[in-house]
């Protein structure tokens, strides 16, 4: 027995040796000192032509590495289902139900078509100012925490909310494969590039950017839901 735990620390110091060999290899391979930057004036310059989009870091982020953006898409998925299984023992008890006051209530009121306005305006418009789907989904999501502080009997539609994050994903993969068919690459832009700084431009950006904020709104109300009704009823 102690023979095979020292096999088992020899193999693990051996493999570690070979990982760290081949890590140095690597790093010798790197031309340390010289200019890097050709990579950031390329994003800079040759963004406005190739993708159209007046926010440059929603270019590099929906384009240049949309596959990156698809998986940190899918890490909330799996989050969001991960959230939903854990739950779904206890069904339709809320956690700490309270009383608000008119106050609470009225103050959700008015600020639910706000918040949602926000957050709708920052993932449509996310290719021409700051922002974009994740967000502005992250806003929509927060109106239902407004919601359910105002008010101790409110239940989200959580039917409604599978159904748009089921669209939502479905429409960011039928734009990609759409770059497959037509050009042989994923995400590859099919649509028109528009007027630069318009709201219709940057070509499929806009279209996977509202996507993007629909799918994050709804699997974060969806975990929020969750989490407060314990898994919640179907409704």
């Amino acid at each position: 027995m102690k023979k095979l735990k020292y096999v088992y620390k020899i193999a693990a110091l051996a493999i570690a040796v070979l990982l760290g060999y081949m890590l140095l290899q690597a790093l010798m391979e790197i031309p340390f000192g010289t200019n890097r930057m050709f990579v950031a004036e390329r994003f800079i310059f040759e963004e406005p032509y190739e993708v159209g989009a007046a926010n440059t870091v929603t270019a590099i982020v929906v384009n240049y590495r949309g596959f990156d953006t698809l998986g940190e898409v899918t890490v909330l998925f799996i989050a969001a289902t991960g959230v939903a299984l854990l739950l779904h023992r206890e069904r339709g008890i809320r956690l700490a139900p309270t009383e608000t006051t008119l106050v609470v209530k009225t103050g959700a009121r008015v600020l639910l078509p706000a918040v949602l306005l926000v957050g709708l305006y920052i993932f449509v418009h996310g290719h021409l100012t700051p922002g974009g789907g994740f967000p502005g989904g992250v806003i929509v999501a927060s109106a239902l925490i407004l919601m359910y502080f105002a008010y101790e009997e409110y239940v989200a539609p959580r039917s409604m909310l599978h159904l748009l994050e089921g669209i939502a994903g479905l429409v960011f993969v039928i734009v990609g494969i759409l770059g497959i068919i037509v050009y042989g690459r994923f995400l590859q832009n099919v649509f028109p590039l528009g007027d630069f700084g318009r709201l219709f431009s940057a070509g499929f950006i806009p279209v996977v950017y509202v996507a993007i904020g629909a799918k994050v709104g709804s699997e974060l109300a969806g975990i929020i839901h969750d989490m407060i009704r314990r898994g919640g009823e179907s409704e």
